[in-house]
């Protein structure tokens, strides 16, 4: 059994490594292209998540989210002062096509079905923004930001841990 879940866990981790090594390469190197797509992310979590804890009855989820609110406020607020310290002027973030419609197909999902679309959703942006803050902080062009996205790059990993026990 031991063996198993050990299997299990090593094959779930190239599953989500490989998409990710992919697109770290494809992460925008240029400053202002970063602090967009890095708004667009958090947004798309702390949206998702206010709008799921309107709802949902699982206290796992509802950990979840609240943590999801917490730390992307918290990215936001670091980009924002990496932007300000390299002297770069950027709209203030909001949410992309992809994360429009997404937080959309959640307003139309309901109950248990909610639940189990935020958790695929989530899966899907959090390996997506994992490979944005790698990429970033390993070929960006902005000293402040790069050192900011190797901050952020973790707290997404524990996110994409988290997500793989629900």
């Amino acid at each position: 059994m031991r063996r198993m879940f050990i299997a299990a866990a090593v094959i779930a981790a190239a599953v989500i490594a490989a998409p990710v090594a992919a697109a770290v390469a494809q992460a925008p190197t240029s400053g202002p292209a970063y602090v967009a797509k890095a708004g667009a992310g958090d947004q798309y979590e702390i949206q998702s998540s206010r709008l799921l804890l309107q709802t949902t009855h699982n206290a796992k989820l509802r950990d979840f989210a609240n943590m999801m609110i917490r730390d992307h406020t918290n990215s936001t607020a670091k980009v924002k002062a990496a932007t300000q310290r390299a002297g770069i002027t950027v709209p203030p973030p909001h949410l992309d096509a992809m994360g429009t419609r997404n937080v959309a197909a959640l307003r139309g999902a309901k109950g248990e079905a909610r639940d189990r679309l935020y958790v695929t959703q989530q899966k899907a942006a959090h390996q997506q923004a994992l490979a944005l803050h790698q990429g970033y902080a390993a070929h960006g062009s902005v000293p402040a930001l790069k050192a900011v996205a190797g901050e952020i790059a973790p707290v997404v990993q524990t996110h994409l841990t988290a997500l793989q026990s629900m």
